[in-house]
């Protein structure tokens, strides 16, 4: 059998009937395209969402307040963390490079004429640019000093400082936000979205003002100003799961829990990170899936338009097989050239998949990152395809009587 004499008979066989040939590979093409698409989306969402959280700053530890029961009066919202806690995680764990916190809240901001309407407040501490990865790009952040004299001062995101002031030097300027009257000290960096926060369109404050002024609570003088997440920046030159359990055993102590009953959780970023990418991969498999079932459909194909070329070419295989040409020869020339139209189907369908998932991204709005993996699997499935669906009509082709293929109209 010469393999070279049974890929120019495939190609002729293939060629004679473009038109056919081609729609028959179109299953194969939309199968391997959407796998690689389908995966490049998923991929794509997992980037975003990685960088998204390692934007919010290096190292980190999310602490998230737990509470465990409620009720009326002092008995109302029982546990979880307090802005104290934030000063005795810096003071007395170890390996902690910053420690904030913020406290959320949104009011009008006016600077002369100026006014911008649900501004977003976060009070933080002063430690928030070390551990949330933000710059000053002129005049300062607020101090230690600051946080606890409760001093009126404000930090501006840089289009807030932008849209109320133009050209003007805001530092020194006086706005007012709400009610309250404070001084401007210094304009962040341009940051830009991170995690669905714009850190540019929201102004910064003292934590204590914003206890104090923007979200007083009655229970505070009894329990503390309640806070729902501290974020804890880890030294590079410690390990994190010795700091880990350092906070634990700090806040189990201070809050007279065990750990079993903490009113608190501890997660680092590479957690969160893993419990989104559990997520977007079962996303992930259930696309694979439905574009594993666009093959099938195309192999299907196959299979079917090489049953009718096996019916149309009777009499040419019981003319070869007079010739000379055993059962086995007979099979190998159907069942290549069932896999040559998976295998050109599938080239095709790697351009479009790729060309695709590009023109996807950039005129999409979903982020899309082209994974190797899911060209080499695509490719390898369609082959798997043609061979798979191409077996029965080169079986049933071998299986012909000679004499009856003879004569066979």
């Amino acid at each position: 059998m010469n393999i070279r004499e049974v890929l120019r008979v495939a190609w002729k066989s293939i060629f004679s009937n473009k038109s056919r040939s081609i729609l028959t590979m179109l299953g194969v093409i939309i199968g391997v395209a959407a796998v690689i698409v389908m995966m490049a989306v998923s991929a794509g969402t997992e980037a975003t969402i990685a960088e998204s959280i390692n934007g919010l700053g290096s190292n980190l530890l999310f602490i998230n307040s737990t509470l465990t029961r409620g009720g009326m009066g002092k008995d109302a919202q029982q546990g979880g963390l307090v802005f104290d806690d934030v000063e005795a995680i810096r003071e007395q764990v170890n390996g902690v490079a910053g420690v904030s916190v913020d406290q959320n809240a949104s009011d009008t901001i006016k600077y002369g004429n100026v006014s911008l309407e649900s501004i977003s407040i976060v009070g933080t501490t002063a430690d928030y640019t070390t551990v949330r990865d933000v710059q000053v790009a002129y005049g300062r952040f607020f101090t230690d000093q600051d946080i606890d004299r409760t001093t009126k001062v404000v930090v501006l995101g840089s289009t807030v400082a932008e849209e109320l002031f133009s050209e003007e030097d805001p530092i020194g300027q006086s706005v007012t936000v709400g009610t309250t009257k404070l001084t401007v000290i210094g304009v962040l960096a341009e940051k830009g979205l991170v995690s669905g926060t714009s850190f540019d369109e929201q102004i910064y404050l003292p934590i204590t003002l914003v206890f104090q002024k923007f979200t007083p609570s009655q229970f505070a003088a009894m329990r503390g100003d309640h806070v729902r997440t501290i974020y804890v920046s880890v030294d590079e030159a410690y390990e994190m799961d010795d700091v880990i359990l350092q906070v634990e055993l700090l806040l189990v102590q201070r809050h007279d829990v065990t750990i079993e009953t903490a009113d608190f959780t501890i997660k680092t970023q590479n957690d969160i990170i893993e419990t989104q990418e559990s997520t977007t991969e079962s996303f992930r498999m259930l696309l694979g899936w439905v574009a594993g079932v666009s093959l099938i459909v195309g192999g299907i194909g196959i299979m079917n338009i090489m049953l009718v070329s096996v019916t149309e070419r009777t009499r040419e295989i019981g003319l070869r097989q007079a010739l000379g040409a055993r059962p086995i020869d007979i099979q190998v020339q159907f069942l290549t050239e069932a896999l040559m139209l998976s295998l050109v189907g599938g080239l095709l369908g790697v351009i479009v998949g790729v060309g695709g998932s590009w023109l996807f991204g950039e005129v999409g709005g979903m982020r899309t990152v082209i994974v190797p993996f899911s060209i080499a699997l695509s490719f390898t499935s369609a082959a798997m395809v043609g061979i798979f669906f191409g077996y029965i009509p080169a079986r049933r082709a071998a299986q012909l009587d000679p004499i009856v293929a003879l004569r066979h109209d």
